[in-house]
């Protein structure tokens, strides 16, 4: 019992501690109320802490203007000298070259292309200034870039000869006239004058640059034509439709818009250049409303701007309208008509093609068409003709000899007449026609009187004499008759390092000849003839 007793008193006196839950509770919410300042205050001391932003970088160095290329308007990667000492990007020299362009410089100035040589020197200042300014190295403008980069700079140079002129119809109200489908109205113009006053291609080709670059229509587009030309999935069709319809104003609004919409938007040219749209603008190129007519010409030459678009549109079929409209359509579609040649011309792949269809003579007479426009094109298209052989050859037969050298001895058009000439007289038969025609005698009096007033001419001349000099014997007797080895030698001093490279050439198959002369015993070789007679 004693010991039960003293069990319980040692049971009831001994303290128990009890924790609860909710006390647990407590602790853990006190614990985290104050852990949670300091962490916050940490936090806080962190962004306290962290050092200030980095000011803006200071705007880049501007490069001298040396090495800035006149025509991209950017720092040169690749530059060259040209023959009359100006440095220009490789890429577009090229460019110009292709498409025939002389630029104006700022110092009212014109370079010459006709040879380039790489400006090394140049080119290692232009990187070593990268390098000093922590600038980017140029990357060099690819042939595409260069080709558009020219391209526009002929759209500015003809919209500055032309800003005198206005325009009498608005380009946007057209676009929206033909986006709401208006109605016939009694100002709308007649479909039955023939003249081309009621085109819209009369009024925009204003505007329009020359076609050693561009077509006749094409100009850069305006930001707000950009907006209003918003891509749509259905152009085609919208298109098709109106250029299938039975009324004439609605064909007229849908060429209308098909050129406007393929000058300003480049992309519309690849997907709207379709076998249905070119079968559809083949019978409206010979339409007899003046308006249509022009604008389908007009929107055809916009679509071969596109390279891709040359050969499709050369196998469309499309060559033996526009060679009609040559032959026998309005002044102003004649004009897109040989620019459009021009431009198909320029693929290797449709040369040849374009001379069996028939485009050859008609683009000689367009050499003395009142359009001055019109001649360019037609000079420019019949030199990338030339280029091929079996178009040699049926220039020659066509008689495109003499007229030629006819148009040359008048003063007109004479750097790209002599192009032409050129390519014939690497011919045997434009060489042997060009002798004929007194092809000599006129170069050397080109020559002779100073009437070249580019080194590129002169060093064009100077090729075409040397591509007669390999017709033997006769070519030296007319050059001889010519005073041609004095006149030669007076091309050194003319300064054009290519001129008198050939000039160079051409006396030494003159002398060639003077040799190859004596070392023949006429005497004995006529004595041998006369004793096989007998």
């Amino acid at each position: 019992m004693e010991f039960q007793e003293g069990m319980m008193k040692l049971v009831v006196h001994k303290p128990i501690k009890t924790t609860w839950t909710f006390e647990k509770e407590n602790e853990k919410q006190r614990s985290t109320e104050t852990a949670t300042p300091r962490r916050k205050w940490n936090i806080f001391n962190k962004y306290l802490s962290s050092p200030p932003s980095k000011p803006v970088n200071p705007k880049p160095k501007q490069p001298p203007k040396e090495f800035i290329c006149t025509i991209s308007g950017s720092l040169m990667a690749d530059p060259v000298i040209v023959s009359s000492g100006h440095t220009f990007e490789q890429a577009c020299v090229r460019a110009c070259k292709v498409l025939g362009f002389t630029p104006t410089l700022p110092d009212s100035s014109t370079p010459d292309f006709s040879s380039i040589i790489p400006n090394l020197a140049l080119k290692s200042t232009i990187l070593n200034w990268c390098k000093n300014s922590s600038v980017d190295p140029p990357k060099p403008v690819d042939s595409n870039t260069a080709e558009k980069l020219v391209r526009t700079l002929m759209a500015a140079d003809a919209q500055n000869e032309n800003g005198a002129q206005q325009t009498e119809i608005s380009e946007k109200k057209v676009i929206q006239g033909v986006r709401e489908k208006p109605s016939v109205n009694s100002n709308h113009p007649s479909h039955c004058d023939s003249s081309s006053d009621d085109s819209f291609g009369t009024t925009a080709s204003i505007r329009s640059l020359q076609l050693a670059t561009q077509p006749s229509c094409y100009s850069s587009p305006s930001s707000s034509e950009i907006e209003t030309l918003a891509p749509n999935c259905t152009e085609e069709e919208e298109i098709l439709a109106k250029l299938r319809s039975p009324q004439v104003f609605e064909i007229e609004e849908s060429v209308i818009f098909l050129r406007q919409i393929t000058r300003t938007r480049e992309d519309s040219r690849g997907h709207l250049c379709t076998p249905r749209l070119l079968s559809a603008l083949r019978s409206l190129i010979i339409s007899r409303y003046s308006s249509i007519q022009v604008n389908s010409v007009a929107a055809l030459v916009n679509l071969s701007l596109e390279n891709a678009n040359k050969v499709r549109i050369v196998r469309s079929g499309i060559v033996p309208p526009l060679v009609d409209v040559l032959k026998g359509g309005f002044a102003e579609a004649q004009e897109h008509a040989s620019g459009a040649l021009f431009s198909l011309a320029l693929d290797d792949n449709n040369k040849t093609a374009i001379g069996v269809l028939g485009a050859l003579q008609p683009l000689i007479h367009m050499l003395r068409s009142q359009s001055e426009r019109t001649r360019h094109d037609s000079a420019l298209a019949l030199y990338h003709l030339s280029l091929v052989q079996s178009n040699r050859s049926k220039l020659v037969k066509l008689g495109s000899v003499p007229i030629l050298l006819g148009m040359l001895r008048s003063g007109h058009m004479t750097g790209r007449l002599l192009l032409i000439l050129c390519n014939l007289a690497w011919c045997m038969d434009g060489r042997a026609a060009m002798l004929d025609a007194g092809g000599v005698d006129c170069l050397v009096g080109l020559l002779d009187g100073g009437e070249l007033k580019s080194e590129s001419a002169w060093a064009s001349c100077v090729d075409t004499l040397y591509g007669l000099s390999h017709g033997g014997l006769r070519f030296k007797g007319l050059a001889k008759a010519a005073r041609a080895e004095e006149v030669l030698m007076k091309v050194e001093n003319v300064g054009c390092k290519r001129a008198w490279e050939k000039a160079k050439r051409v006396l030494e198959m003159i002398k060639k000849r003077e040799e190859e002369e004596e070392e023949v015993d006429w005497v004995d070789l006529l004595g041998m003839e006369s004793q096989t007679q007998c």
